[in-house]
């Protein structure tokens, strides 16, 4: 097969564009479990997405192209809501209501038979050599104590992963995705936002929780383990201000 058009490189796989497919290159031949692992997530969550109004592109094919195991999508066109915000600040209000009932929609979903979300972030937390065994057993016992749910959770939620067309919205990137506790995913989402669009971030939660009836304190108790989650991908640029939100503060 020739790659035809690069997209976008990531820390675990590069995409590319070739006859209408989105082709997810993993970078490594021993990220073969990481590639097998998203395909079943994207396929599960695919099936349960389809009585929703939210469409996910169609699952093709696991390959293996030049040595490095592939996933092949539905190559979704239109344009993301990170765009439409960055061209439409005006708007913000609007597209930012409509990325909640994206993501509350989402949560409405049960998915039972996906991975759980806080052993992922117990499994992250106990790896990270950042910060010591202390910070670890105080991120482990809130973690430990934190209501177990089984909604889906799309684990990496932001407006560039969500497309927009005239066929309707996509959510994509579900390789991420876990059962679990929706406000957790929420936290994720209010950190993406802090790190990518901090302008928005506040605004955002105070949304969530006023339109899903969420207490923003059961949100904030998130925090620092969606922090300790996200210090595992090692980006000194992130590196400050998640080890400032690993200090466990008590919102309570």
């Amino acid at each position: 097969m020739e790659l035809k058009n690069f997209i976008a490189h990531g820390d675990i796989y590069d995409i590319y564009e070739c006859d209408g497919k989105s082709i997810n290159i993993y970078n490594k031949p021993e990220y073969k479990e990481k590639c097998l692992y998203a395909a079943l997530t994207h396929a599960r969550c695919e099936t349960t997405m389809v009585n929703s109004f939210i469409k996910t592109p169609i699952l093709h094919e696991v390959s293996v192209i030049d040595g490095k195991w592939a996933i092949s999508f539905d190559f979704i066109k239109g344009k993301t809501l990170q765009q439409l915000m960055d061209e439409n600040p005006d708007k913000m209000d609007t597209y930012l209501n409509q990325f909640i009932d994206i993501q509350t929609e989402i949560h409405a979903q049960y998915m039972p038979l996906l991975s759980k979300l806080k052993d992922k972030m117990a499994r992250q937390i106990k790896s990270l050599a950042a910060i010591d065994e202390i910070k670890k057993y105080e991120l482990l016992t809130r973690l430990d104590s934190m209501p177990k749910h089984i909604k889906l959770c799309h684990g990496n939620f932001a407006p560039k992963n969500v497309i927009i067309n005239d066929e309707g919205t996509y959510v994509i990137n579900w390789s991420a995705a876990r059962q679990g506790n929706a406000s957790a995913d929420v936290a994720r989402t209010y950190l993406l936002f802090c790190l990518n669009n901090p302008d928005v971030a506040d605004v955002y939660l105070d949304k969530y929780c006023l339109k899903s009836g969420t207490s923003k304190q059961y949100v904030q108790a998130w925090l620092p383990i969606v922090a300790a989650a996200q210090l595992i991908k090692g980006r000194e640029e992130e590196k400050d201000l998640l080890m400032r939100w690993i200090d466990v503060v008590d919102y309570s």
